[in-house]
């Protein structure tokens, strides 16, 4: 009956640790367009910088390993201090190089946080997996609608050179998170698995190939128009003569209508199933985008809106595929699928920039939307466990 009981305060705890880390980490995005003023860089080198905050990804594997031999929730603790620091001086990089090194480090710390997270959640959401991987995902969610925000007010208050007056609040939060998290159990059912059943990570990667195939394809055919949609949305509206400001509030708009869609997507794909809940949200999303490209003005902002409730929402259902596995090697399934997250998003992310450069931003997004569609078949193979 333990193992069943949905630990709400707990997972609270933790969500609220993806809310101050995530609100950070989202800050490039909407300062994108000064930064290429600045350093008068061009869309490819822009979408190669998300690459490099995303480049420790591939390191997700061993942390995987690290998490399951150590106690992870020390990683939720310490994650938001390094990335507050790296990701506040942005603003007064000198150089590209200079903002390399600092996603970089930005890119280690999400490491260490988001590896863990999601198999801590699962160990404390008792029977209600999909409910867990939702509060957990609302906390990242709503960080990308309040970070926008903060960034853009920040450089309206302080120029693009003061964001660096940032760094205190995000301190203090790392040390409030250790008063909150420091006791928390979050390993103790999954030791007791470990006891029962020792696997090599190759005979786990051979069990579940075709899952994370199915995964890899969901994210593979979404990436472009989640990166055009996420990264490119600022620099896409001001192309069209929105200001920054505009541009900032869009995307928070986007970031907020995606907060609602993952609070909402786990839990639904615990009573309607995991692949039936995919399908709709596969096919809802490059549909949606379409009418957005047709549309201007607040109306715009509407369908923007609901683009972005079906826009993330997959990522709740999916973390909870993961997660209904029942095995001793959690940590390591989980760090596999954030690997491929990860890994297929800075790839496309560099070929949405590639394609705006060569083709423009107007046939980019048009691409992003029809190339997202074939993701439903992917979808449509996921079984249920």
């Amino acid at each position: 009956m333990e193992r069943k009981r949905f630990r709400s305060g707990e997972i609270l705890s933790i969500s609220f640790a993806h809310l101050v880390h995530d609100i950070y980490s989202s800050f490039l995005a909407p300062i994108l367009p000064l930064l290429i003023d600045k350093l008068a860089i061009s869309y490819s080198l822009a979408g190669l910088l998300s690459i490099f905050q995303r480049l420790p990804a591939l390191f997700n594997p061993l942390v995987g390993v690290i998490a399951e031999k150590k106690k992870s929730y020390y990683f939720l603790i310490v994650a938001p201090a390094v990335t507050t620091v790296s990701m506040s001086l942005l603003g007064v990089a000198p150089s590209y190089i200079f903002l390399a090194v600092l996603l970089l480090v930005t890119g280690i710390s999400s490491t260490f946080f988001h590896v863990p997270g999601p198999v801590m959640v699962r160990n404390l959401a008792g029977d209600r997996v999909g409910k867990g991987m939702s509060w957990f995902m609302l906390g990242g969610e709503l960080a990308r609608t309040v970070g926008p925000l903060i960034i853009v007010g920040a450089v309206n208050l302080f120029g693009l050179e003061g964001t660096w007056k940032l760094i205190p609040f995000g301190l203090f939060a790392s040390l409030l998170l250790w008063v909150k998290l420091r006791d928390v159990p979050v390993t103790e059912t999954q030791r007791a698995e470990e006891r029962k059943e020792k696997i090599s990570w190759v005979e786990v990667l051979k069990e579940y190939s075709a899952l994370f195939t199915n995964i890899a394809g969901i994210a593979f055919f979404r990436g472009a128009m989640k990166a055009a949609l996420t990264l490119y949305l600022p620099v896409y509206l001001t192309s069209h003569n929105e200001s920054l400001w505009m541009a900032g509030i869009s995307l928070s708009v986007l970031q907020l209508s995606g907060a609602a869609g993952t609070w909402y997507s786990g839990s639904v794909s615990d009573r309607i199933g995991r692949r039936r809940t995919l399908l709709i949200i596969t096919i809802a999303a490059p549909v949606l985008m379409g009418l957005f490209l047709l549309t201007s003005g607040w109306l715009a902002l509407v369908v923007l809106a609901l683009t972005g409730a079906f826009l993330v929402s997959s990522t709740s259902v999916m973390l909870a595929v993961v997660q209904d596995i029942e095995t001793s090697h959690r940590f390591f399934l989980n760090s596999i699928y954030m690997t491929i997250s990860f890994v297929v998003g800075s790839l496309m992310v560099l070929a949405v920039g590639f394609l705006a450069d060569k083709f423009g931003l107007d046939f980019t997004y048009i691409f992003a939307a029809l190339f997202a569609l074939p993701s439903a078949f992917f979808a449509w193979r996921i079984k249920e466990t």
